[in-house]
């Protein structure tokens, strides 16, 4: 119990422009004090003040939002020796969910630490934060994409029937090219309506050329942080990413079945009378998920030991879903042991 290791927990709930901080002793779990700081290195500076004059000897800090809100915080003190452990913001659910302050924030954060309900370590390695930025940017420009190339077709609809025929059958990368050279001619709607055209096929364009450079930085990072991952069957750049992010650095994860979980990707119990089985985990890391789902699917298409692997799961009465699950599970067990057994320097 983290009780028994340490003297004090701050609790820090985050905001954008301020800091609310609750001291608590671990053995009573008695609040000494409470204080709310400015997002700045003065407010930095006055909250580590406050833990070593009110919380000399063993403590820990309880942040909430340690990639996001609390990030400056954390890089602070963790630079200056803090141990800085993170905690997830509380579910707004039930009679306890209504007791909303942002005091009452850090006394619940210091609480969970202290009662072993929460306590990751939070993910400071700057070479897979820097991951984290260029996979975010190329997400969001795919996804941008993507709604223009809807909007797009939507249009083309409602062109007029010769225009809708010239333009019909051509593939994705044809149709934005033969959209982006659109002349609207004398007509007004027909002038609008091509200047939309061309304007939104231009945006594909820049969009699919953004995500194209930013993928090749991630490829080339990612080949310069972690070979041996990008060397495996099945896993290309992205996927190798947000793998990277979710691992972050050795140690941080304790165990291959902490990485399961927090995958999402452990087996849960689903068994019912004489049926016994196990389902999915919905929670975890979404995008890790993703990245393993992603990997599954590749492999079930090339890889023979997979096909096969799959086969014999469904003959010994598994659907194949389930057999996927299995998959998922042992990949999240082979890609953790490969990556803390990584040179990392």
């Amino acid at each position: 119990m983290l009780a028994d290791e340490v003297d004090f927990v701050i609790g820090v709930d985050t905001h954008t422009d301020s800091h609310a901080l609750a001291l608590v002793e671990a053995r009573t779990q008695r609040t000494r004090r409470q204080l709310s700081i400015p997002c700045t290195r003065s407010g930095y500076r006055q909250a580590l003040r406050l833990a070593r004059r009110q919380a000399a000897g063993r403590r820990a800090w309880a942040v909430e939002g340690t990639g996001s809100y609390g990030a400056g915080l954390t890089r602070f003190l963790h630079a200056r020796g803090e141990q800085v452990l993170e905690v997830e913001r509380p579910r707004r659910e039930g009679r306890q969910g209504r007791l909303k302050s942002d005091p009452l924030d850090a006394e619940r954060a210091a609480r969970q630490l202290i009662a072993g309900a929460a306590g990751a370590r939070p993910r400071l390695e700057a070479r897979t934060q820097a991951l984290r930025a260029l996979l975010v940017a190329r997400e969001s420009a795919v996804d941008e994409r993507t709604a223009a190339l809807n909007q797009l077709r939507a249009l083309l609809l409602s062109c007029p029937p010769e225009l809708r025929e010239r333009l019909q059958g051509r593939s994705q990368r044809a149709l934005v090219q033969a959209c982006a050279r659109l002349r609207g001619g004398s007509d007004p709607e027909r002038a609008a309506l091509c200047l939309a055209l061309r304007f939104i096929a231009r945006r594909v364009e820049r969009l699919r050329a953004e995500a194209d450079e930013l993928e090749g930085e991630l490829a080339r990072r990612v080949h310069a942080i972690a070979p041996p991952l990008l060397a495996r069957r099945g896993v290309g750049p992205i996927c190798a990413g947000w793998l990277l992010v979710a691992w972050s650095e050795p140690g941080r994860v304790r165990s291959e079945a902490a990485f399961a979980r927090l995958a999402g990707v452990a087996p849960i119990p689903a068994s019912s009378g004489k049926v016994v089985r196990h389902r999915l985990d919905r929670g975890g890391d979404r995008r890790l998920n993703r990245a393993l789902h992603t990997i599954v699917l590749g492999l079930r298409r090339t890889d023979p030991e997979t096909k096969a692997y799959v086969a014999r799961r469904v003959s010994e009465g598994k659907s194949e879903r389930e057999a996927v699950r299995c998959l998922k599970r042992y990949l999240a067990r082979s890609l953790f042991r490969l990556m803390e057994a990584m040179p990392w320097a």
